[in-house]
Formats: C-alpha cells, structure tokens, sequence
C-alpha cells in the first residue's frame, strides 16, 4: 500500500475509508519531552507516576492513547493543513496566555436558554460548570448571570440551508469583551442558538480570541434533531429578519438535554477553552485537540487530551494529574444535581428531579481509572 507523506505526518490507508496519522516513537518522544536540556530537566522532575502516563504516547503497545484515524478526505487534518504543535513550541510561544494569581478564573456566560424550562436550564449549566472544574483542575469556575439575545446587541438571520436563527458570532464576542471581569483569565458564552461569523458563511460551532479572552460556543447543532426542527415562528423564511426585532427569540426551539448532548457540549466547551490556553489543534494522538469539520468527527474525537497536550495544559494550570483525574471521574459518579427549592407555581413540567444524564461518560470513567492505575503503580 502508498504511504502518503504530508506536513512531516506518514498516513498509512488501513482501509479504502479509514487511514491512520502515524508518528515515529522518536518523534513522539521529542514532541512529549523536546531535546531542550530545560525542558527535559523540568520533564525529569515530575512525578514518577505522572510520567509513567505520559510516557505511553510514545509506547506502541499502549492501550491508553492511539493514533489519530481519518475516515474521509473532508475530515480536519486533510482539508485544514496546519504545522503540528509540540511541547517546545506551545511553551516558547511569546502570545500564549496563563492564569496568574490574580485571573485564575473561568467565566461562562449562558446566552439564552440551554433548556425548555428553567430548571432544567440552569441545572445544564451547572452540570457544565462542574465538568470544567475538574478538566481545569485548580481553577475557578463561575457563572454569569444567564442573559437574553437582546441584551448582546448581535445581529441575526434565518440560515438558508436549514431555516433555523442565527446569531452572529463576531458581535458576542465583542459583547463578552467588555462585560470580561477582572479577576478572568477567560470569558466564554454558552448558547443553544446556532452561530454564523460573516454573512458568506454557513455557520461556525464556536469562535474565540485568543488575546481578548473571550469564545462564544454553540452546542445547537448536537441535538439529534437539529437539522430537521426548521423554525416556524414568526418570521416568514423568505423575508429578510430586522436585526432589532429580538421577540423571534421567544420561545424558540431548544433540544431536549440527553447525556449525548452533555458529552458533546462538555467536549466543545473544553476544546475551545484549551485554544484560549494556546493549546493548537492536536495531530500526534487521538486528542480531544484534534480539529473537527462535522458532527461524526467531532464524535470520533475522545473526551481526553493526549499526553502532549496533557503536558501542555499542566504546564499552563499546574495540577496535580491523579487529583485532575480524581475529579473528572468524581464529577462523573456525582449524578444528582443541587436542585434548588422549587415553589408550587412551577409547572410540571420543571421536574425538580434531574439526575445528571452521564450514561454516555461511562466509558470515559473506565478509562481514566486505567490511567489512574497506571499513575499510582
């Protein structure tokens, strides 16, 4: 079979729908450590555990962290050629940023509803909340005040393509920019409305500035029915939206939250805070890192970072790996939610019994146990 050779990685077909990105032990040896007598050092005084871990990115036996697998010529990697990021080059980067003492704190700003009733909305964000705590281990997480579209000021459009709202990307990003507290290190906002950043584009599932501090990201495209709700509101599709008529918003469709749609949002939002660190897009290993250009590849991504890219982020956050672990798998086993007191007023349908949809992270908690055998061996 044709070995292909492109941006230094060897693509080896191991069937005519699926290939694999393939690196030399060396190669992810010298991406994990670098051959910087610093970096090295700084590699050698971690803990003996933590680099028993790290060490399996370049074992070909391991069973803890494979090969990126491409299974179409419009996955990421192909159709978005970018040169890869090692440790040496995400810590020399002169524009990357890292907490300090005084901005260790995450913010995320829910824009909209993330549920069809409130309860269940501000559950989603918590649940949300709690998941970036423990991916974050040893920063803070705090919640902004849940805000309306009209209050950011963005305009909006009905997509051609699927007849669904959209707000524009770019205008929240500017709103978040000036509401950013000044003990955040980042700033993210959270919707289940669909997003576009200029009018020739289709859509986009989120958008950061790395420098500002700021992402707004959309999980409206995980729903199982997205792509078949077509909005039929108050707007007539063939007529031209008025970007100050903010009532199209009212009642306007959302989800249903399943533990699917939590995974997926847990790995969107973790994605795209890991950029706003300076953490690029991962070609070494299957990585939560890794680029996605739909839905099944985005799917196809794990819920863990490689251990380049765990290096990098422990370079950035400095936790301990057994307590990040530790919590990941605690935010896992806690499947209940604090539920606050809820009056007679609420409907029905606000079930005040919401236990955390985690089915779907099931499989991940087996794998940071093996991890986490691995580390205190």
């Amino acid at each position: 079979m044709p070995v292909l050779v492109r941006q230094k990685l060897r693509w080896e077909p191991t069937s005519l729908k699926m290939q694999t990105v393939q690196h030399s032990e060396q190669t992810l040896k010298t991406a994990l450590i670098s051959k910087n007598p610093m970096l090295v050092s700084q590699y050698e005084q971690l803990d003996a555990g933590e680099r028993r871990l790290l060490n399996k990115a370049f074992k070909p036996d391991s069973d803890l962290f494979g090969p990126i697998t491409l299974h179409s010529e419009s996955d990421w990697i192909i159709s978005h050629p970018e040169p890869p990021q090692d440790f040496e080059q995400f810590f020399s980067d002169p524009s990357r940023k890292a907490p300090s003492p005084e901005k260790r704190s995450i913010y995320i700003q829910c824009i909209g509803s993330l549920g069809n009733t409130r309860i269940i909305s501000e559950e989603y964000i918590k649940w949300l909340k709690g998941y970036c705590e423990a991916f974050f281990y040893g920063l803070t997480v705090k919640l902004l005040e849940p805000v309306p579209v009209s209050v950011t000021r963005c305009s909006f459009r009905i997509n051609d393509n699927t007849q669904n709202l959209q707000i524009h990307a770019g205008h929240i990003l500017r709103f978040l920019k000036k509401k950013k507290p000044r003990d955040a290190f980042c700033i993210v906002g959270i919707t289940m409305i669909d997003l576009y950043p200029r009018d020739s584009w289709n859509f986009v599932f989120g958008q950061a500035s790395l420098t500002d501090g700021v992402g707004i990201f959309s999980f409206a495209r995980y729903g199982s029915d997205f792509y078949s709700s077509r909005y039929e509101g108050k707007v007539n599709k063939l007529q031209k939206v008025s970007s100050s008529d903010y009532s199209v918003f009212d009642n306007y469709y959302i989800p249903e939250v399943t533990s699917v749609l939590l995974l997926r949002s847990c790995k969107t939002l973790t994605h795209e805070i890991g950029h706003i660190f300076g953490l690029r897009h991962c070609q070494w290993l299957a990585c939560l890192m890794q680029g996605s250009n739909h839905l099944e590849e985005a799917d196809r991504r794990p819920l863990n970072l490689c251990p380049i890219c765990l290096r990098k982020l422990r370079c950035a956050v400095g936790f301990n790996i057994i307590e990040r672990y530790q919590a990941l798998v605690k935010w896992i086993d806690d499947e209940s939610a604090d539920i606050p007191g809820v009056s007679t007023e609420h409907s029905r349908e606000d079930n005040v019994n919401l236990p955390k949809p985690v089915e779907a992270f099931k499989e991940w908690k087996e794998w940071i146990i093996r991890c986490l055998a691995v580390v205190q061996k």
